[in-house]
Formats: C-alpha cells, sequence, structure tokens
C-alpha cells in the first residue's frame, strides 16, 4: 500500500446511491469532499443483482434529490438504475476515487484518520454509505455442512438459466424471496420456504405508498409500512402468483446430505437453496473507533453517530432512516446527516 497522506474535509465511504445523495447535499453546501468507492465503475449493489430485478415504482418516483430518473417502461430494471447513477455522478461531477477499499477510520483529534488501499487521508467528518450488499446473512441451520447441494445468497443468484429442471428451494417471505421464487418459476421445481405465510401488498400498491407511509411514520403521523404487508406484487411477481406457481411452504428443520426434512419427518431430496435472508450492514472499518453499539450497530442519533456527530450514516434502512435504503427516500436522510455533521 502507498504511503501518501490526503486530506478533503468530508469524506464519503461508498459511491452507491446513498454515497451519491450525500455527495450532491455536501456539493449544495459548498463543502470540499470526495468519495471513495471500491468498485470500479459506478452502479453500487445494482451492479451486483439478479437480472429480473424490478423496482418497487415507477422512475419518477425513484429518484435521488436534484435529478430525476429518465422514464421507462413499467417498473425501471437494475440496468436502468445503473444507468442513471452513472449520469448522476456525471451531472453532478461527483468527485469519485474507483477501486479505493477503506479499511480502518480511526479518530484522530476532532477529526478522522481513513486507512485506505491507496494511502491514508484526513478529514473533518465522514459519511458512512457502504450499504449492506457485501455482507449478507444466512442463518445457521442443523446438517448444512453436510449438505451435497448447492447454496447461495440472494446476492449471488443471476438468473434462473443455471438451475433449469433442478429441485430448488428458495427461502425467505420478503420481495427478494418473492422475486427470486417467481424468476425461477417455470424453470425448476421451485419449492419456497418462509418462516410466517407470505403477505402480499395489494397491487396497486407500490413503493410510492410505502414511501408515503414510511414518511408519516417518521413525523409521528402513522404505525409504519408493516400493516400493509411484506412482499411488493411487481409484474413478475404477480404473474406467477396469479398464475399458480407461487406455492408457499413453511420453513423445513435441518439439512440432510441430499435434501431437507420437515418438523412432520417429510424429506425432499434438493439440488440447491438459494436463501433471500438479507443482509447486515457494512462496518467493519469502524471498529477502531470504538462506538456504543445497541444490538450490534452503532448507536446513532438519526444519521449520526451518537457520541460523535460529525460520523453520519446514511442508506442503511430503519436503523438510521426510515426509508433510507431506497432511491427515493435515502435523499432526506442525506440531507440531515450533512447538516447534522457539519454544524
Amino acid at each position: 500500500m502507498t504511503t501518501r497522506t490526503l486530506t478533503s474535509q468530508a469524506l464519503v465511504v461508498g459511491g452507491g446511491q446513498a454515497g451519491l445523495a450525500t455527495a450532491y447535499f455536501l456539493r449544495r453546501a459548498g463543502v470540499e469532499h470526495v468519495v471513495l468507492d471500491d468498485q470500479d465503475r459506478p452502479g453500487g449493489a445494482w451492479l451486483h443483482t439478479w437480472e429480473s430485478l424490478r423496482l418497487f415504482s415507477p422512475a419518477a418516483y425513484s429518484s435521488l434529490p436534484g435529478w430525476q430518473m429518465p422514464p421507462t417502461g413499467g417498473y425501471p430494471d437494475a440496468e436502468h438504475v445503473v444507468d442513471y447513477l452513472t449520469q448522476y455522478e456525471q451531472r453532478y461531477a461527483v468527485p469519485v476515487r474507483r477501486g479505493v477499499n477503506v479499511s480502518e477510520v480511526a479518530a484522530q483529534g476532532a477529526g478522522y484518520r481513513v486507512t485506505t488501499s491507496e494511502g491514508t487521508w484526513h478529514a473533518d467528518v465522514v459519511f458512512n454509505a457502504t450499504g449492506t450488499w457485501s455482507r449478507p446473512f444466512i442463518p445457521t441451520y442443523p446438517g448444512a455442512a453436510t449438505f451435497s447441494g448447492e447454496q447461495l445468497h440472494s446476492a449471488q443468484y443471476r438468473s434462473g438459466e443455471p438451475y433449469t429442471g433442478r429441485r430448488v428451494i428458495v427461502v425467505g417471505g420478503g420481495n427478494s424471496g418473492a422475486q427470486v421464487a417467481a424468476d425461477l418459476s417455470g424453470q425448476a421445481e421451485v419449492t419456497w420456504c418462509t418462516t410466517e405465510p407470505p403477505r402480499f401488498l395489494p397491487d396497486e400498491v407500490d413503493g410510492r405508498e410505502l414511501f408515503r407511509v414510511a414518511s408519516l411514520r417518521a413525523r409521528g403521523q402513522g404505525q409504519g409500512v408493516g400493516g400493509l404487508g411484506d412482499i411488493v406484487a411487481v409484474p413478475p411477481v404477480r404473474t406467477a402468483r396469479d398464475a399458480g406457481l407461487l406455492h408457499r411452504v413453511p420453513m423445513f428443520e435441518r439439512f440432510t446430505p441430499q435434501g431437507v426434512t420437515w418438523p412432520d419427518g417429510t424429506t425432499r431430496p434438493v439440488d440447491a437453496v438459494i436463501w433471500c435472508t438479507g443482509f447486515r450492514p457494512q462496518l467493519s472499518h469502524l471498529t477502531p473507533l470504538r462506538l456504543h453499539r445497541d444490538d450490534g450497530l452503532p448507536r446513532t442519533d438519526g444519521p449520526v453517530a451518537a457520541n460523535r456527530p460529525t460520523l453520519g450514516f446514511v442508506g442503511y434502512g430503519d436503523w438510521c432512516g426510515l426509508a433510507s435504503a431506497t432511491l427515493i427516500g435515502v435523499g432526506q436522510w442525506a440531507r440531515q446527516a450533512v447538516q447534522r455533521a457539519l454544524t
């Protein structure tokens, strides 16, 4: 690693949608800043999704602050989002350094020393926008080590083609589970396992309504989105559901070498298990700060660290801002993080 030392008033760690939204408000505030991103091109986590993934809302309701996503037919796919983020970065001349891995953020006086693969940076404020995609979560299940089939997380899933004619279990009752199960239906022999019966939102409800409800909850005027349901019926999911291809069964109890077994003794041979079981925030670079934590996550006051208001967190979901993990929702929290960290 090079030994050169660099400085910037503000550093943003992560160049996906949350990092770009944060850079937008830093630019508007006239603050010198640099975005450090470990990807080799724009797009963040959208570079790594499965081919059929769709946004929950039309393009007009899936935009970062300042510039509306160009329209597309129906719900945008990942390619459209990557193109939008690329153009957004160019439009606002976001100062992104590509292929830079941040290994450590440590306190240095009132500011921070940030160790990276291109050298050591010094900054007054740091905004974490690393997301969760690089830290997929797979629960521990008895017998998993003896299972001879394939196991992968939805983060590694790309398309149903490699599973044509194979027996596949999809685990997870959220949007990812429903979309992957729908994508595989008609190609593979799919078993969709969930711990609770899946709850589909009404077909007319999409991300616009979810964001509205989340915004009301953030203002203390509502009960949140949980009462509406868990799964947005985007067109591929709706098509598979209406065709009777989404058959949910309870979660299996354990693995066997050739498959899985349920509590009642039912067994089933399985070729592959795809875990659609969520992610965890990627924050290992903050270990030297020894932040106070609750349930494993840094204790925050809104989108900044509770005991370090110059350390922001943007884009991790409800933990640091309702709907902050969405394109339409991240802007309000990026704005708050910048305002709080600079005052």
